[in-house]
C-alpha cells in the first residue's frame, strides 16, 4: 500500500513538473522542467518495480535514465551555443 501511495504522489509531481515545462517563460526553465519530470519518472519506475516485484522495470529505469541524461546534455549544449 505504501508503494502505491508513493507512486501516485510521484505521478502528481511529474504532472507539476510538466506544467512547469509547458508554462516556463524561458527555454532553460522548460529544459529543467522536462529533466525533473524524467528524474521523477525513473523514481516512479523503481517504486513500481518494488511494488510489482518486477526486475525488468529496474532495467528499463536504468536505460531511461541514461537516455534522459544524454538528452539533457544535448539541450544544455544547444542552449550554450545559442547565446
Amino acid at each position: 500500500m505504501t508503494f502505491f501511495v508513493l507512486a501516485i504522489g510521484l505521478s502528481l509531481l511529474i504532472l507539476i513538473a510538466l506544467i512547469r515545462a509547458l508554462l516556463g517563460p524561458t527555454t532553460a526553465d522548460r529544459v529543467v522542467g522536462v529533466d525533473t519530470a524524467n528524474t521523477l519518472m525513473v523514481s516512479t519506475m523503481l517504486v513500481l518495480a518494488a511494488l510489482f516485484r518486477e526486475a525488468v522495470l529496474v532495467d528499463v529505469a536504468i536505460v531511461y535514465a541514461m537516455l534522459s541524461f544524454v538528452g539533457t546534455l544535448f539541450f544544455a549544449r544547444y542552449l550554450e551555443g545559442s547565446k
